[in-house]
């Protein structure tokens, strides 16, 4: 047998930042994918390697299965059902199988991934000879959870051949992993996840696993059911940026501003629990759809100034606003900004003629333009037998 699994990247809707000062956060799936092939060589194959292949990137990587053994075994066998950590020890062995890939200097972050790969891999299917074929429709590195898409497909691929997991239904030729299981793939990804990250949230995994959205607030999710269909504009800025400094940056103005930024964080909880409340309640008629993308766009400018006040805007991130306003469309930035990606509402009711004009300026810009729908389905896998 053969898997496919793939999960979907996200976004934040409100709340990036004030998130880390106790404020409330919403993120939603997004079906743009990133897909994990996994299959076994046949017995009389005699190939024992364990192979990578990211395609779109055009690497390609190999070791012998004596030698992942060789170096992992002695730390002892994980069991695929009780995901654990990957200790400081493992870590410096698993570095050091990478290190022997000689991956080009211009593509060295991919490192972390590729050991979050080969610890997966070894933890859940143990041993095996194997090969991996990784694509992506999201952009790397750009704050759309590309990493946390390839945790949770690749978990979901490697648990789907180990049989030991139920299947819950069928969905345009994808089925969907049972309420137990998700779960469980949410938690070794999240293992993944703290390899590449360190210390990451938990959000961007749980998104993709479950789909749809999610509301966060100090360590608490809470997952959510969209009754509106969205699409937006994902406008990739190319300009990359230091999540750790915007961080940091945020609270040492909070520090030199106390009592203004506790009222910017507040007004952040607010709009993030009305942007919740809104995608929630049902949509009976096109007129209340409309209304509530007004709602929703105005509660994206208004958190877009907000983010503005706590200096994580950047000039790329600005021509993108300034842009979308001349088309009357509502616009913000998304994750930690500096950069990276930025959302535009795209109405029910918007001629397709606009979106085609904003797209094309810019592009003009030199900048990347995505179109995507929000909240839909997470992480879903579908079986073929070998060819």
């Amino acid at each position: 047998m053969e898997v496919t699994a793939r999960a979907p990247g996200k976004i934040i809707l409100a709340g990036e930042h004030a998130v880390v000062h106790g404020s409330t956060a919403v993120a939603a799936s997004i079906d743009l994918y990133t897909y994990v092939h996994l299959s076994f060589p046949a017995d009389s194959d005699n190939d024992d390697k364990l192979k990578l292949h990211l395609k779109d990137i055009d690497l390609e990587f190999s070791w012998p299965i004596g030698r992942v053994k060789e170096a992992l075994s002695k730390l002892g066998s994980q069991i695929p059902s009780s995901p654990a950590s990957c200790s400081p020890e493992a870590i410096k062995f698993i570095a050091a199988l990478v290190e022997e890939q000689n991956i080009p200097e211009a593509k060295i972050a991919l490192a972390s991934g590729v050991s979050a790969f080969l610890w997966l891999y070894a933890s859940i299917q143990g041993y095996k000879p194997g090969k991996v074929v990784i694509t992506s429709e999201l952009p790397l590195g750009s704050g759309l959870g590309s990493s946390a898409a390839l945790c949770v497909s690749l978990s979901a691929a490697l648990l789907a051949l180990t049989g030991s997991v139920n299947l819950d239904c069928y969905h345009q030729g994808w089925l969907m992993f049972g309420e137990n299981e998700l779960e469980l793939v949410n938690k070794w990804a999240f293992e993944g996840e703290k390899i590449i990250h360190g210390r990451p949230s938990g959000i961007d995994n749980t998104v993709s696993t479950y789909g749809n959205m999610i509301k966060f607030r100090s360590g608490e999710l809470t997952r959510l059911k969209s009754n509106m269909p969205l699409k937006m504009l994902i406008t990739n800025t190319k300009v990359g940026r230091n999540t750790k400094a915007l961080v940091s940056g945020v609270s040492e103005r909070t520090i030199r501003h106390p009592i203004a930024m506790s009222a910017v964080f507040k007004a952040v909880d607010s709009i993030s629990n009305e942007v919740a409340a809104i995608i929630q309640s049902p949509a009976h008629d096109d007129s209340t759809a409309s209304e509530k993308e007004d709602k929703l766009g105005e509660l994206m400018e208004m958190n877009q100034g907000l983010l503005q006040c706590m200096g994580v805007s950047h000039a790329s991130i600005e021509t993108v606003l300034r842009t979308t306003l001349k088309y009357k469309l509502a616009t913000k930035l998304t994750g930690a900004g500096g950069g990276g990606c930025v959302l535009t509402l795209i109405p029910t009711l918007q001629s397709e003629t606009v979106v085609d004009k904003v797209t094309a300026e810019l592009e003009a810009c030199g900048f990347q333009c995505l179109i995507a729908g929000i909240g839909g389905k997470g992480l879903q896998v579908s079986f073929n037998s070998s060819s």
